[in-house]
């Protein structure tokens, strides 16, 4: 049983990409419910990393080893251009802001369609990521089935692409982290009693023609969500703390019978219709408790 921790959030460290899932608008409903007291820290579909920067500037993460990964590897690039090179990478941004335009956003858009797309730096990846992530539609990773990325572009009048406190904010709290692009399961290899795992992955569909189900040109559905359940379950037999986000549907519920599951209240935003926009319950499933 651990500690509560304050409700009061801080935001001194943000993400610097919007991320379809995100969990900003989740931290006061999510933050205590998480343990006060823990050894080290793993996020392993990182994303747009928000309640690692949320816990970094409460300074839960000091003196703490951080694992940051996913399987998005253009994300990870760019996680890791953000800690090791983050002026380089605003001035970059700052010269994309001037030149940005419909014409020139599909025109970097189309980057990935080239073959030469890999002889790109990566400083080059990461400034492409973050363009299109400030500038495409809800902010929302899509790829094709050739791993092309198909977003359109969005709508914004003054999109905030070259944001160059945050970048350089994040750079300050990504300095000790260890970032790597692999799959969730590799944190059996690392974790350990007492470690701290958060899981937030791509959330199984509320109906069957849900259509944000994939993640990096993967699918993840019941085999997916099964074989997460079974990282979970070996590593609460490690004695770890672990928490998991994910939909309030009867499959997850099932799956996670075992173990405590709360309801939290989440905004639903991608959909093109405002009816369609409004509350949704969310799951967070743990395998330890909090005082209260």
């Amino acid at each position: 049983m651990t500690k509560k921790i304050d409700i009061t959030i801080t935001r001194q460290f943000q993400p610097f990409v919007k991320w379809v899932g995100g969990k900003r608008g989740l931290l006061e409903q999510l933050i205590p419910l998480f343990p006060n007291d823990f050894a080290n820290y793993y996020e392993p579909f990182v994303g747009g990393g928000a309640v690692f920067f949320e816990l970094y500037s409460r300074g839960l993460l000091d003196s703490k080893h951080i694992y940051l990964s996913d399987i998005n590897s253009e994300l990870i690039n760019t996680y890791k251009i953000v800690r090791d090179n983050p002026n380089e990478l605003i001035k970059n941004l700052k010269i994309y802001k001037e030149k940005h335009s419909k014409e020139f956003y599909y025109k970097i858009r189309e980057l990935d369609r080239d073959e030469n797309f890999d002889k790109l730096s990566n400083i080059e990846k990461a400034t492409r990521f973050i363009y299109l992530n400030k500038t495409c539609f809800n902010g929302l990773y899509r790829v094709n089935k050739k791993g092309y990325f198909n977003t359109p572009i969005g709508s914004y009048k003054s999109p905030n692409i070259a944001d160059e406190n945050t970048i350089l904010n994040a750079s300050k709290a990504l300095q000790n982290a260890i970032i790597e692009h692999k799959s969730f399961d590799k944190v059996l290899d690392v974790a350990n009693r007492d470690d701290f795992i958060y899981f937030d992955p791509p959330y199984y569909p509320l109906t069957d023609t849900a259509n944000f189900t994939s993640y990096d040109s993967n699918c993840f559905l019941e085999d997916e969500q099964k074989e997460l359940f079974n990282v979970f379950k070996e590593l609460d037999s490690k004695g770890c703390y672990v928490a998991h986000s994910n939909s309030d549907t009867k499959f997850i519920k099932e799956l996670y019978k075992e173990y405590d599951i709360n309801i939290v209240y989440a905004n639903r935003f991608i959909n093109s219709k405002s009816n369609g926009r409004g509350k949704i319950t969310e799951v967070l499933v743990r395998n330890y408790n909090v005082l209260q």
